[in-house]
């Protein structure tokens, strides 16, 4: 009990949690617009590579930073351009865009691999550090772990408490109908895909530069494919989201003080992607399922074309 409420253990779990919240977050967005992302692999990788690369040329976190948020978009706009404007497959895309993002890692770290830099430095909460328990673990973090607090509740009060967000639901339930009332479905999906690959970046920035702090080829080991798992198991709310990125960031980090009590370490290293099969699998069977769809609130209209 002592080792599970550990300050340090507690700390790296929420490390972990962050680098699959904040692209979850994002790429809830883009599915409730009705448009499907599988590039997040590729735009992470991508991203950490990129970033890193341009903090070591410029010297500045701040920098490496907006560009791994920049580099993101781009290619998040790839995919709207191909899916939104030439409606073409959704699923076919997003893959394609896994392919290039991680050949396009290896060309922009090719030459930092093993080249030092400095990452974001953690920063002690005045007040919050000092409360029992929780202090140690929540607020001695760097500022990129501090921003996806916020995040969750204010993309969650957007989502659905706003105009904003009912247009973006709409879009994604009934692009038809929205389209009917005026509303531009194609710049809502554009913006909705473009902010999800903005804050895989970011995911990808903060892996890089905040998180493990160096930069190596195929250093995501695949994680970028657990975010679309997180989408479903958050029920596409950014308040399931939370929850699910501190579960499975849980997995992460905890394999390894499983393995004092026997369990062998292929099996955990297994855990998180046998997870993430899983609930693929039951994405898949989601999207033939309008009647399953309504009941875990999946948008209507996702990886549907719509044709104005």
């Amino acid at each position: 009990m002592a080792e599970i409420i550990n300050p340090v253990l507690g700390q790296s779990i929420v490390a972990a949690a962050t680098f699959f919240l904040i692209p979850t977050l994002g790429e809830i967005y883009t599915e409730r617009s009705g448009i499907l992302n599988l590039g997040i692999e590729g735009m992470i990788i991508a991203s950490a590579a990129g970033s890193y690369a341009i903090t070591f040329l410029t010297q500045n976190l701040w920098v490496g930073i907006i560009f791994g948020i920049f580099l993101g978009g781009i290619l998040a706009t790839i995919h709207a351009v191909i899916t939104i404007t030439f409606n073409r497959n959704q699923i076919v895309s997003g893959i394609g865009l896994t392919i290039f993002g991680t050949g396009l890692s290896g060309f922009l770290g090719r030459d930092v691999i093993g080249k030092a830099v400095n990452g974001l430095d953690k920063i002690e909460l005045p007040i919050l550090y000092d409360l029992p328990v929780i202090g140690p673990i929540f607020f001695n973090h760097t500022i990129l772990v501090y921003l996806s607090y916020i995040l969750v509740p204010v993309l969650w009060f957007i989502l659905y408490k706003t105009r904003v967000g009912i247009l973006i639901r709409t879009v994604g339930e009934n692009p038809s109908a929205a389209f009917n009332q005026g509303v531009n479905v194609r710049l809502i999906r554009y913006l909705c895909t473009i902010f999800g690959g903005m804050c895989a970046g970011l995911g990808g920035a903060y892996l890089s530069l905040s998180w493990l702090n160096f930069w190596s080829e195929g250093m995501t080991n695949g994680k970028g494919w657990i975010v679309i798992a997180l989408v479903v198991v958050s029920l596409w709310n950014p308040l399931g989201a939370l929850f699910g990125s501190y579960l499975f960031g849980s997995f992460d980090v905890l394999q390894f003080s499983f393995q004092q009590i026997g369990i062998d370490t292929s099996i955990l290293k297994m855990m998180p992607y046998l997870s993430t099969m899983t609930f693929l699998a039951l994405w898949a069977i989601i999207l033939s399922q309008q009647k399953v769809k309504s009941i875990v609130g999946a948008p209507t209209a996702l990886a549907t074309p719509f044709e104005d």
